[in-house]
């Protein structure tokens, strides 16, 4: 009956008679056949591989397809084997991931031979950033799906358990098997025993997906939740608090995945407040966790105030340690060395640091990219970091190659992106925005999945069904240029905010508008735009060279020459690692206040040319979904017009050169844009 309804509803959707409104995200299509499942296991997470086939088969009617757990050692970890009439697995969450993977081949067009996947990553976490009271630091998609003021202390509703086994579901049908379920900034109260219970209630409902629950924990809990004295890593009376906590936690949650830990940064506490090390901190709380099977994720996002190159930093406190760190612990490293700016170069600790394990940490939220108004396709932001060379063991030694394993040995792997998932009907506040959710899955599975490849699929899977796969029409009408204007979306939006290696000069607080002259008195430098772009007379850029803060020295030869010279450094990094003055010939042979109006008016055309693509396919999308698009793209231009005017008209001033002529004006003052560079400007 289910399978009727559910196709009922489709035909529906088909006809334009029944709205869509994005909750069902990827996961839409419904079975147009009968399939018969055959499966001896009978555990819970097997028995919702056999339901998922029965719901979504798109194979040939009256098939049967047998699900096998079966010890093979070419079948790593999760991973699994698919032919046209069997998956075969080691474990049952392998088994279920099969199941998805047969379903999303079909649903999409894809060939079904026999087939081993195996995972790139083998912990694939999303990193929840919710608070205790409800909210949701950087979210853009409404409140916490799991926490609330008044929720938190109360048995949870069956509408709240249906909602956390819909996002456990939709993570397993693209592999993440891990979520950080709160802030890094992490309350003590994390800890408490009633918030502990709700944990409890949150993993038994994530478990069955193959999802392992974590929590981020504020090192300084021992004092502030504890009663102790003080939370030194190496006070024995700290280590039994920690070491009862964790067992504590693991007769609640048994597969309970570990702690992730933000410590000497942006004022948090951590080792270094007693006079020790991120190694002590991290392995402290290792040794709590090691009879049971858990991992620490210690973060490298750290920063000093007194440092001259705030870059730089994470290298020098994380790189002498390597080698220190116990084998559970894994150094979570952002994409760059600064901060998910739209545009960095890779941080130098990937492939630095050969005796530690280390992962990659990504934003999808849209902290710094345009928050859930910008249409904005984040998968090759994360595929050029990827597969960047930092020729730590000769050409070849790509950013993924240096933390899966295959060139360090490591006992963990992992990969993580900070989560945009809200209660905002959609999960993620933008259509498209689901997008990013999406291909976090997919590469952290696969990282050798090229952008194009995960956003053909989505497209498919969120706007397509079995008839338009087959339509010529559809394919070459809708599909194709919205696939365009995703691939191309990343670098509009680094064209109209921060092109040429431009980074940080967004306005202060909520990281949206630009503010590329925000200083106040008494804020600390490394805060303020000014420190970034360092705009004067004489030119505009970071000097990071051997004559600068000698940031380049970090990246291995002979990456290091390359970027140390600005005829070789890449042009889209320029202004990253060097100060040049305003006529400095580029390649175009335009000159670089030229080239950055260019760049600038670009990135505004491009977004105005993504409203004529989305206009013109209003016929292939369902009305809501359509109109919620097509106004966020009207808003997404009107900010793009905005950081044009701002930037330009500010740089200007220490320019002294016109912008050319063949461009478009600004249509904003500078005083009207500086005075209202605290509001959003979607507003």
């Amino acid at each position: 009956m289910r399978r009727i309804f559910l196709s009922f509803v489709l035909l529906l959707v088909n006809l334009g008679l029944f709205a869509e409104n994005g909750h069902q995200l990827w996961l839409r299509n419904v079975a147009n056949g009968k399939v018969t499942v055959v499966c001896s296991d009978k555990s819970v997470t097997t028995a919702i591989a056999v339901q998922e086939l029965k719901d979504g088969w798109q194979g040939r009617d009256g098939a049967t397809i047998t699900l096998k757990i079966k010890k093979d050692k070419a079948i790593k970890n999760d991973g699994f084997k698919i032919g046209t009439s069997e998956i075969q697995a080691n474990t049952a969450v392998g088994v279920l991931y099969g199941a998805y993977e047969l379903l999303r081949r079909q649903q999409t067009g894809e060939p079904i031979e026999e087939k081993i996947f195996n995972p790139s990553y083998q912990v694939r976490t999303l990193n929840h950033w919710d608070n205790l009271d409800g909210t949701i630091e950087r979210g853009y998609a409404g409140r916490s799906i799991f926490w609330g003021e008044e929720k938190n202390l109360l048995p949870p509703t069956e509408q709240e358990k249906q909602l956390w086994k819909e996002y456990a579901r939709a993570n397993a049908s693209i592999g993440i098997n891990g979520a950080v379920l709160n802030n890094v900034n992490a309350s003590p109260d994390m800890l408490m025993p009633e918030i502990l219970q709700r944990v409890k209630e949150i993993a038994d409902v994530l478990r069955p997906y193959g999802i392992k629950t974590y929590l981020s924990v504020k090192f300084s809990s021992p004092s502030q939740a504890g009663g102790l004295e003080n939370s030194d890593p190496l006070n024995p009376v700290v280590r039994k608090w920690w070491n009862a906590k964790v067992k504590e936690i693991y007769q609640l949650v048994p597969d309970f995945g570990g702690f992730l830990v933000k410590a000497n940064s942006e004022g948090q506490p951590g080792p270094q407040d007693y006079g020790r090390n991120h190694a002590d901190g991290a392995n402290m709380l290792a040794d709590a966790l090691k009879p049971f099977g858990g991992i620490v994720m210690w973060r490298a996002f750290v920063y000093a105030s007194n440092d001259k190159d705030r870059a730089k930093q994470a290298y020098n406190e994380f790189k002498p340690l390597d080698g220190r760190f116990r084998d559970n612990v894994i150094v979570q490293v952002k994409n760059g060395p600064i901060d998910f700016q739209p545009r960095e170069p890779f941080s130098p600790l990937f492939g630095a640091m050969k005796k530690t394990s280390v992962m990659p940490e990504v934003q999808i939220t849209q902290e710094y990219l345009g928050h859930s108004i910008h249409l904005v396709y984040l998968a090759p932001m994360w595929e050029e970091m990827l597969k960047a060379d930092t020729y730590q063991q000769g050409e070849g030694s790509t950013v993924a190659k240096c933390t899966d394993g295959s060139i360090y040995p490591q006992t963990y792997t992992a990969v993580a992106g900070v989560a945009n998932v809200g209660l905002d009907t959609n999960w993620c506040g933008h259509e498209f925005a689901q997008s990013n959710w999406y291909a976090f899955g997919r590469q952290a599975w696969d990282h050798q999945l090229t952008s194009e490849q995960i956003a053909d699929e989505w497209i498919k899977l969120t706007f397509g069904n079995a008839a338009s796969l087959q339509d010529a029409d559809w394919k070459n009408n809708f599909l194709a240029p919205v696939k365009q204007m995703m691939l191309d979306s990343r670098e509009a939006a680094v064209n109209y905010m921060m092109p040429l290696g431009f980074h940080h000069i967004f306005a202060a607080e909520h990281h949206y508008g630009p503010g590329p002259w925000w200083a106040p008195e008494g804020v600390r430098s490394d805060w303020t735009p000014p420190y970034y772009h360092q705009a004067s007379a004489d030119g505009v850029g970071f000097n990071r060279t051997r004559t600068g803060s000698d940031a380049v020295k970090q990246y291995h030869e002979p990456l290091a020459s390359q970027l140390n010279d600005p005829k070789t450094c890449p042009e889209n990094l320029l202004l990253w690692f060097h100060h040049l003055p305003w006529d400095y010939k580029m390649k175009s042979g335009r000159t670089l206040w030229d080239e950055i109006c260019v760049h600038y008016a670009r990135g505004l055309e491009q977004v105005g040319e993504f409203q004529k693509v989305w206009d013109k396919v209003e016929k292939y999308v369902d009305a809501e979904r359509f109109a919620g698009v097509q106004s966020k793209l009207r808003a997404q231009r009107r900010n793009a017009q905005v950081w044009n005017d701002g930037c330009l008209l500010y740089f200007q001033q220490f320019s002294k050169r016109a912008i050319p002529y063949n461009l478009d004006r600004p249509q904003h003052d500078l005083d009207e844009l500086i005075q209202n560079d605290m509001k959003r400007f979607d507003e």
